[in-house]
């Protein structure tokens, strides 16, 4: 029974698939039950979270009857992969420097594709129906696409002022430019070149004065890493809304496309 049900879960999956779906479950399983014995805690959450990711896909090929083409399936499940076990638990976000930066790119263009899917899903209920033009679904998959990626940056903010985490990782600059060092309190920005040094000073809970040396110039705690964040998100959502738009105006030339469109299962 346990094993019809297994099949009955993976009927619409491709041998390649399952076949990779199954590689990152195990090593998925792996890293947790290591980092169980090393006692790392939060780790082993981030891989139980990682697992239930995995069945998103799977849930809502079932439960909505939406067909996520072969590639994207594959795509979704590394990118789950990327950022939660090689991200944050093997500390790739530290150790490869364009690593955050490519995983954003990637949302960006990903969830540019299922944004344009939504227009034909919506337009198959029997409760909506509308008539759009190929440039307007185009602009709904990039607005669809910067929104997600609007309201992560607003979660890893949250989680920064909340529980101080750091998600939004901080940059150090050489050159900064602030009206906050205006003599005189007026709105005239001041600005600092050639950086070498920041200092920041602290009270311990004894009332300790601590201070703390950052080299190598000013300490930015978040705003760059946000707006680079965004501004490849916008990257990735504007490729593939242009790939969309000429997928539409000229399916043949344009098909692979459709490695990446999600779509409504013929019933």
């Amino acid at each position: 029974m346990k094993k019809r049900k297994k099949e009955d879960l993976f009927e619409n999956y491709s041998k390649r698939n399952v076949t990779v779906y199954l590689i990152l479950r195990i090593l998925v399983v792996i890293t947790l039950i290591r980092q169980v014995f090393l006692g790392n805690w939060n780790n082993v959450f981030l891989c139980v979270l990682t697992l239930g990711l995995f069945l998103v896909p799977v849930l809502i090929d079932k439960k909505f009857n939406i067909q996520l083409p072969d590639a994207l399936q594959i795509i979704i499940l590394l990118f789950i992969y990327s950022a939660e076990i090689l991200g944050e638990i093997n500390e790739f976000y530290l150790v490869i420097k364009h690593w955050d930066t490519i995983l954003h790119t990637l949302n960006g263009f990903l969830c540019a594709a299922i944004g344009f899917s939504l227009i034909d899903i919506l337009n198959r209920k029997e409760f909506f129906h509308a008539t759009m033009s190929a440039l307007f679904v185009a602009l709904v998959a990039f607005c669809f696409s910067m929104t997600i990626g609007v309201l992560w940056e607003f979660f890893e903010y949250g989680m920064d002022t909340v529980f101080l985490k750091d998600m939004q990782k901080d940059t150090v600059l050489t050159t900064i430019s602030t009206v906050n060092l205006e003599p005189n309190g007026k709105n005239v920005p001041v600005t600092l070149k050639n950086i070498t040094n920041t200092v920041i000073e602290s009270i311990d809970e004894n009332g300790n004065k601590i201070q703390t040396l950052i080299e190598g110039g000013y300490l930015d705690i978040g705003i760059h890493d946000t707006m680079k964040d965004l501004i490849v998100n916008f990257i990735g959502a504007i490729t593939f809304s242009i790939i969309g738009l000429l997928y539409i105006k000229n399916k043949e030339e344009y098909k692979f496309a459709e490695n990446f469109i999600p779509v409504m299962r013929k019933k």
